[in-house]
């Protein structure tokens, strides 16, 4: 056999301020056009993986074994050798894009910046040209090339992400959870642009992911980590069929629990009390600034109707499950109800109060009543906090408890996200791993015992079996505190799992509303049942 396009030999990688070392003497070869999925649970070492592969690890990782990118060691590159590696030879998409984006820089300026680097003999207009081709190709419009990574939602800044690692045309990807914060029908065009250029460039692929079913559907073959080491391999069909290692086993009984046919949820009574939440006409627009000449000469509808129009009513005890594609205004709509952002028109009432009418502190007051679990967990943990001051800090916030009571709260909370106080109360958000950044978001939200959270996309970050323990965990939480969730995800499966109702929303308006299984087994809207038909579905491969 010709030599492996990229392999590793007994790789090992600690971090001095890690007991245990992340990454265990694995091993394994990758031929051009393969396309290798790699999962396991979160903190289990895939990510610290996929940056060995690029030299990509901080100062303080401690390397041995091999790597080699067509026979040559990886480790040994020279510096400018390791510029031209990365991205003209593997690049890698990151699990958060803004880990990729620069704020000051518009999504076209990121582009030429990227060819630029690699072609400096490239004309501007050559360059623009092949990176508008590039983000059509993952669904980014061409009117949106002078906008900022801040105006995007943050499935698209993910498509940004993708597109410039394509651009370069590498002969390996690696993906770290690319299509994490994506909805299914776009993730699954992603996911087949990646796989047609595969085949079509013969280049390889690492898909890092948590979800199995997606794995299943678009890689050849699979390897399984669990602290640290490959505990199983082999091809992906064979895998999902007989797996061998009771790791495996518990993450496909875990995936398919998720996606098994839910039992009939009872919903609350709903007519003969006043909804907890009422949405009236609201909306958000925002217009796309443009210069002079464009003002004058071009006529073309420059709005941006990220949340156009919805009436909406939420009822205490219930479970709203909000579904659609990235950029349909989901996000927007949750931080409009919250009053982070004033709506262009419309009403937010909750408890019976118009939000939209009340001053900031009055606002301060309603929020300890309304707390929000963010997408990025990062949007929420102050990196120079630690963990148990994080989620300490709401009810320092709100005069709740003293920092004694706070403490003892804080710890209370932490063992009911499966987070040991001991062992992370005194630790930095960077010292965490993705998923236990999202468990101690959660756990700083639920602090303050609200009535009302406000769900974006809480377990999207998590492997299966984590989320089934989070959803059940906020499943007990809601019974015991009387709580309510507004569940914004991209997730069917997930939707179905934990939901009572189910909106799906397009365009900034809700198309469709229903019970949620009457919707997932007569969707009435073409959207609807477009979504529905491009969920990947596991037990196509396991059954």
């Amino acid at each position: 056999m010709n030599e492996p396009l990229f392999s590793v030999e007994n790789l090992s990688v600690a971090y001095q301020a890690e007991q245990n070392t992340v990454v265990n003497d694995v091993s394994f070869v990758l031929q051009p056009g393969e396309r290798l999925g790699l999962v396991g649970e979160s903190g289990c070492g895939k990510s610290t993986l996929g940056r060995a592969a690029m030299r990509l690890l901080s100062d303080s990782a401690q390397t041995k074994g091999l790597v080699k990118f067509q026979g040559k060691s990886v480790l040994d590159l020279s510096a400018n050798e390791l510029r031209q590696f990365r991205g003209e030879a593997i690049a890698l998409i990151f699990q958060d894009p803004m880990t990729r984006l620069d704020p000051l820089m518009t999504i076209g300026d990121h582009c030429l910046e990227t060819l630029k680097s690699h072609e400096p003999n490239l004309s501007t207009k050559d360059a623009k040209q092949r990176a508008i081709d590039t983000l059509k190709a993952v669904s980014i419009p061409e009117n949106r090339w002078s906008q900022y990574p801040h105006e995007f939602s943050g499935g698209m800044r993910q498509r940004v992400a993708i597109a410039l690692a394509l651009l370069l045309n590498p002969k390996l990807i690696v993906a770290d959870e690319p299509t994490t914060s994506l909805d299914v029908t776009v993730s699954a065009q992603i996911l087949k642009e990646l796989t047609r250029l595969c085949s079509e460039r013969n280049m390889a692929l690492i898909l890092i992911s948590h979800d199995l079913a997606m794995v299943a559907e678009y890689c050849d073959r699979i390897a399984v980590m669990y602290d640290g080491e490959i505990v199983e391999m082999g091809a992906t069909e064979s895998v999902f069929r007989h797996p061998q290692h009771e790791y495996t086993r518990t993450l496909l009984n875990s995936a398919l629990h998720l996606q098994k046919d839910a039992e009939t949820i009872v919903s609350p009574d709903r007519s003969s009390v006043a909804p907890i939440l009422q949405l009236s006409d609201l909306k958000q627009h925002y217009t796309i600034e443009s210069n002079l000449l464009s003002k004058l000469f071009d006529r073309e509808d420059r709005t941006i109707r990220a949340v156009d129009g919805i009436t909406l009513d939420l009822y205490s005890g219930e479970t709203l499950g909000l579904v659609g594609e990235s950029g349909c205004g989901k996000s927007t709509l949750s931080r409009t109800i919250l009053q982070l952002l004033r709506p262009t028109s419309g009403k937010v009432e909750f408890s019976g109060q118009n939000l939209t009418q009340l001053n900031r502190d009055q606002l301060q007051q309603q929020r300890r009543q309304i707390q929000m679990i963010f997408q990025d967990p990062h949007a929420c943990l102050n990196p120079r906090m630690t963990v148990g001051e994080s989620i300490a800090d709401p009810l320092l916030i709100h005069n709740i408890a003293t920092p004694e009571n706070a403490k003892q709260a804080v710890e209370a909370v932490l063992n009911r996200v499966g987070l040991n106080p001991n062992e992370f109360y005194d630790r930095y958000p960077s010292e965490l791993s993705g998923g236990q950044q999202q468990r101690v978001a959660i756990a700083r939200a639920l602090i303050t015992r609200p009535k009302l959270v406000i769900c974006d996309e809480p377990v999207s970050m998590l492997d299966a079996t984590v989320q089934t323990q989070v959803l059940q965990l906020m499943q007990d939480l809601k019974q015991e505190f009387g709580l309510t969730y507004l569940f914004i995800t991209h997730d069917l499966w997930v939707a179905r799992y934990f939901c009572d109702r189910i909106a799906v929303m397009n365009g900034g308006k809700i198309v469709e509303l229903g019970e949620t299984q009457s919707l997932f087994k007569s969707p009435q809207h073409p959207y609807t049942q477009s979504l529905l038909g491009a969920a990947p579905l596991l037990n196509r491969m396991t059954g």
